[in-house]
């Protein structure tokens, strides 16, 4: 067997893990790997390199991807379509595996499809978004750095008298913000599942001054909602056509420091969150769904995504695993709440 792999999207910790997986259990089987460079671009382009065990084992602590990552949507044009499916013959290969969120699956699926390329998913974000799945890996190791960032934060927010508004990653789901605000023992958080009353958080936060806290942790994921607003970035799209978001940290900063008159200062995380080695737990998962991306890979059974099921991977239809977001589940914000009044 001769497979291809490539990792495209935002890139993420443990995206390294899966690769190293991947070689390492087409080998044992007796067959090659390549990778293909930058995601789908490479795909396009016929941009490769050839993968080994020995090359690929000592990858598993390293953060991002050695193969490199981008936005690069295929269907965005017939012809770039065309050309993936002429690299994919041009290399002789049996299966390819894409390693990605929503975006970068969705392609793998529709090239299954559509033209019965053979294709196997793996699930990355760090959002934890992704249906079919219970966990994705980097979303632990996300959360430790936000974690670690706001205790850094709440030192000065504490010597200074000020409240901090963290902004987090998050465009539809707040598992990172409600998880991270959780751990840090935050004062609000804010969600892009629930429309947040500014009005209720400032006078929680003024009564709380009141009751002797001079200082305050709030953290908002970059997708909530202020009286059914998103904040944007002014219509920037990216080639998927999902479009920026960014700046809600601020106009919330803005409004508390307005209606509380407390001094608030705003954080935004940012590419913080995605960088770094992995956790432990991310290293773990990452193996563990190369080795059955591989082994679907290496039985033929195409069209599929393998996913984290309670404590087991198990391989679900493509088609399925994307196209519909996972948002928070609600018991998580309830459990918040009780340290949120």
């Amino acid at each position: 067997m001769k497979a291809a792999v490539l990792t495209g999207g935002g890139d993420c910790p443990g995206l390294n893990a899966v690769i190293r997986a991947v070689v390492r259990t087409i080998h044992n089987a007796g067959g090659t790997t390549v990778g293909m460079l930058e995601g789908w671009r490479g795909a396009i382009e016929g941009n490769i390199i050839e993968l080994n065990p020995q090359e690929t084992d000592e990858i598993l602590p390293k953060g991002g991807t050695i193969l490199g990552s981008s936005r690069t949507n295929p269907y965005k044009s017939t012809d770039t379509v065309a050309q993936v499916i002429e690299t994919f013959h041009k290399l002789e290969l049996d299966a390819l595996i894409a390693i990605g969120g929503d975006d970068t699956l969705g392609v793998a699926s529709k090239l299954y499809h559509d033209h019965q390329l053979p294709t196997i998913g793996c699930p990355k974000t760090i959002d934890n978004d992704l249906s079919s799945t219970d966990f994705t890996f980097g979303f632990d190791t996300c959360l430790n750095t936000v974690m670690d960032a706001v205790d850094k934060l709440r030192t000065t927010a504490e010597s200074h008298r000020r409240i901090m508004v963290v902004e987090c990653m998050g465009r539809h789901a707040g598992w990172i913000t409600c998880f991270a605000g959780i751990a840090v023992a935050a004062d609000a958080i804010l969600v892009p599942e629930e429309e947040c009353d500014m009005d209720e958080l400032c006078t929680r936060l003024s009564r709380r001054k009141a009751d002797g806290k001079n200082y305050g942790i709030v953290m908002v994921s970059e997708g909530a909602k202020l009286k059914g607003q998103t904040v944007t970035q002014g219509g920037k799209t990216d080639e998927f056509g999902h479009e920026q978001l960014g700046g809600i940290g601020k106009r919330v900063a803005e409004m508390i420091g307005k209606a509380t008159g407390i001094e608030t200062r705003e954080v935004t995380l940012g590419h913080l969150q995605r960088g770094g080695s992995p956790s432990a737990y991310d290293r773990v998962l990452g193996t563990r769904l190369g080795i059955h991306a591989a082994r679907e890979a290496i039985a033929g059974n195409f069209g599929k995504m393998v996913a984290l099921r309670g404590l087991q991977i198990v391989a679900v239809p493509l088609a399925e695993a994307v196209g519909q977001m996972r948002t928070l589940y609600p018991e998580f914000m309830d459990e918040a709440r009780e340290f949120l009044k």
